[in-house]
C-alpha cells in the first residue's frame, strides 16, 4: 500500500475520562459513544495490557502493525529502517479533554526497557486546537515523602498548586519530556504526537473512573514506578522552553522534541511539496487535494487524517488549507534520535 490513505476514526471506548464530542465535530465521522476522548491515528500500538485494541485497521482488514512488519521499506524508507528497524517511532492522537485529566507521568526509554521490556518510553507533545489550561512540572521540586503523602491523601488541589500552570491557545504547542508530571485541562482539544507506547503512571485518580492503587503503576508497584517520575524543580524559563507560541513550519514544536518526533504546521494558499517520508497528516482547516509521486490523489478537508507511506514519494498538497504533518525522528547514523538540520 504505497498510496496515501484516509483514515477513519479509531476511538477506544470506555476510557476513564470524559470526552469525544469535539473529535466527532472535527472529523464529522467520529464515535458518538460515551467516553471516547482519544482517536488513535496511524497506530501500530495497543492500549496497555491489550492485545489488539488501539491498532489501526486498514481497508483490507490488515493492521498497520502487520503492514509495517511485512513491508518496512515501502512504509518507512531505507534510511529509517536502517536506523530504527520496522518501527514507525510514532503515534498520533486526537484528544478531547471533556474533563481535566489526572496528574500523571510517562517513563523514559531506559526505564521502560529495564522494567517493562518495552522498546520506547513515552515522550509526547501537544499541538493545541482549542485552548485552556495545562499543568506541567513541579515549580519547587518535591520530596519522595511529600509526593507519597499527596498521593495517599489524593490532595489534588495541593498537587496542582505545586505545578506550573500554563494557558495555551490554538496554534501553541507543548513538549512533555519523559518523566515530567502533567495534566491537561478541561475543554482542551489537541493533536498529540508521542512515542508509540501506552505507559502512564498516575499520581492522581480521585474522582476518575479508574482504580489508581491497582492500575496506576503499570503493574510494577508505586515504589518502582515512581522512580520514573521527575520530581525535580523546573524554573519558569525551563518550562517556557517546552512551549511554542503559534508555531509554524520547522518551529512548530520545541527543538528538544526532535529526537522523538517532528511536526510541521503549514498554511497552504496554492501548493506545497514535501519530500518522501512516512508520516501522518491532520487537516486543520480548509479544503484541497493531496497527490503522490505516482499520480494517486485524494481530496482533503478539515478533520481528515491521512496516513502517508514513504513509498508515495514526494507529495503535493494543493488548495486553501492548513495541515499538521507529524513525522518520526530523522535517522542519524543508525542511532536513535536526531535534530532536524537547519
Amino acid at each position: 500500500m504505497t498510496h496515501p490513505l484516509l483514515l477513519a476514526a479509531n476511538q477506544p471506548a470506555n476510557r476513564f475520562y470524559e470526552g469525544g464530542s469535539k473529535i466527532a465535530a472535527f472529523r464529522q465521522n467520529g464515535s458518538t459513544q460515551p467516553r471516547v476522548p482519544e482517536d488513535w491515528v496511524g497506530s501500530s500500538t495497543t492500549l496497555f495490557g491489550e492485545r489488539t485494541l488501539g491498532l489501526t485497521t486498514l481497508a483490507d482488514g490488515r493492521t498497520l502493525r502487520e503492514e509495517i512488519r511485512d513491508h518496512p521499506l515501502e512504509w518507512l524508507g531505507e534510511d529509517h529502517v536502517r536506523a530504527f528497524g520496522a518501527d514507525s517511532k510514532l503515534l498520533v492522537k486526537l484528544l478531547d479533554a471533556g474533563e481535566r485529566l489526572p496528574v500523571h507521568a510517562h517513563p523514559g526509554a531506559a526505564f521502560a526497557r529495564e522494567h517493562l521490556g518495552r522498546d520506547h518510553g513515552k515522550a509526547e507533545a501537544w499541538y493545541i486546537l482549542e485552548g485552556g489550561t495545562v499543568y506541567i512540572g513541579f515549580r519547587a521540586g518535591i520530596s519522595d515523602l511529600e509526593l507519597q503523602r499527596l498521593m495517599e491523601q489524593q490532595d489534588s488541589e495541593a498537587m496542582l498548586e505545586s505545578m506550573h500552570r500554563i494557558d495555551v491557545r490554538p496554534g501553541d504547542s507543548v513538549y512533555v519530556p519523559p518523566g515530567l508530571p502533567h495534566a491537561i485541562g478541561k475543554g482542551i482539544f489537541l493533536v498529540e504526537l508521542q512515542e508509540p507506547e501506552d505507559l502512564s503512571i498516575l499520581l492522581e485518580w480521585k474522582g476518575f473512573e479508574i482504580d489508581g492503587p491497582s492500575s496506576g503503576h503499570l503493574g510494577l508497584g508505586f515504589a518502582t514506578a515512581l522512580q520514573a517520575v521527575d520530581t525535580g524543580s523546573w524554573s519558569d524559563e525551563e518550562i517556557g522552553g517546552l512551549v511554542m507560541r503559534d508555531g509554524r513550519d520547522s518551529v512548530t514544536l520545541s527543538q528538544g522534541s526532535a529526537r522523538f518526533f517532528l511536526a510541521e504546521r503549514t498554511d497552504i494558499a496554492e501548493e506545497a511539496r514535501f519530500a518522501a517520508s512516512f508520516g501522518i497528516i491532520v487537516v486543520l482547516d480548509g479544503i484541497g487535494e493531496l497527490t503522490d509521486a505516482h499520480g494517486q490523489s485524494i481530496p482533503l478537508s478539515a478533520g481528515d487524517t491521512v496516513l502517508v507511506p514513504h513509498g508515495c514519494g514526494e507529495i503535493a498538497v494543493r488548495g486553501l488549507l492548513s495541515i499538521l504533518r507529524c513525522l518520526p525522528p530523522m535517522p542519524a547514523d543508525g542511532h536513535e534520535g536526531a535534530a532536524r538540520p537547519t
